[in-house]
C-alpha cells in the first residue's frame, strides 16, 4: 500500500512526464507567438525534451530559456527562412491544387514537383533544431549536417515525418492538443533522432577533464 504513494514509482514517473510535456507545449507555444523566434523555440523544445524529461537533468523552464538564449542567432534564422519557404510551398500547393481538375497536366506535375519539395523541407527541418541544440555549427555546417542525417537515415527520418504530420492533422483537428502534441511528438522522435545524433558525436576521450563534464546526452 506504501508504494501506491511512492512518489519514485512508475504512476506518478508517468504522471510527472505528461506534467513536463504539458507545460513545456504551453510554453513552446507561447514563446513562438512573435514568429521569429520560432527557430530558437523548437530549438529549446528538442533540448528540454531530452535532457529534462527523459534524462531527468536540469529544471524545465531554466533549461528551456537557456538553450533558447545560447542559440537564438542561429536558430532565429534558420527558423525564419524555413516559416517563409513552407508558407510560399503552401500556396502554391493549393494553388496547383485548384488546378488538378483541368485537362492541363501542368497543375498535376507543379503539384507534384511542390508536393516533393514539401516533403524535403520537412525532412530538413525535423533535422534542423535538433542537431543545433546538441552541436555548435555556423548554419552553414548545420544545413549540410541536417540535410546529410535526414538522407542518410531516411527510415528514420519517414517515421518522424510521419509523427509530425500526424501530430500537425492532430492540432488542426483539434485544437485544444496544441497544449501537449509539440512536446509529445519531441518526446516520440526524440526515440529515433538520439540514435542517430549518438553516432556523430565525438568519441570520449577518457581524462580527467572530460568524465568531470556533464554530458548527459551519452547516458
Amino acid at each position: 500500500m506504501g508504494n501506491l504513494f511512492n512518489m519514485d514509482n512508475g504512476f506518478f514517473s508517468f504522471l510527472s512526464k505528461v506534467c513536463d510535456i504539458l507545460f513545456l507545449s504551453i510554453i513552446w507555444l507561447i514563446v513562438c507567438i512573435p514568429i521569429i523566434t520560432i527557430g530558437p523555440a523548437n530549438t529549446a523544445l528538442y533540448y528540454v525534451t531530452v535532457k529534462v524529461i527523459r534524462r531527468e537533468r536540469g529544471y524545465l523552464f531554466r533549461e528551456f530559456f537557456k538553450s533558447f538564449r545560447l542559440n537564438f542567432k542561429r536558430a532565429a534564422i534558420v527558423g525564419v527562412i524555413l516559416t517563409i519557404m513552407f508558407f510560399v510551398l503552401i500556396f502554391d500547393l493549393l494553388t496547383s491544387w485548384a488546378t488538378l481538375g483541368s485537362t492541363s497536366t501542368m497543375g498535376s506535375v507543379l503539384f507534384g514537383v511542390y508536393v516533393a519539395i514539401t516533403f524535403i523541407l520537412t525532412c530538413f527541418s525535423i533535422y534542423a533544431f535538433p542537431v543545433l541544440s546538441r552541436f555548435d555549427m555556423n548554419i552553414k555546417q548545420l544545413l549540410k549536417a541536417a540535410s546529410f542525417m535526414s538522407m542518410r537515415h531516411l527510415p528514420s527520418t519517414l517515421a518522424m515525418v510521419i509523427v509530425t504530420v500526424a501530430s500537425l492533422a492532430g492540432v488542426l483537428l483539434i485544437p485544444i492538443l496544441i497544449f501537449i502534441l509539440p512536446a509529445a511528438s519531441a518526446f516520440i522522435n526524440s526515440l529515433l533522432m538520439e540514435k542517430v545524433l549518438k553516432k556523430y558525436m565525438p568519441e570520449e576521450e577518457g581524462t580527467d577533464e572530460n568524465i568531470s563534464k556533464d554530458e548527459w546526452y551519452r547516458e
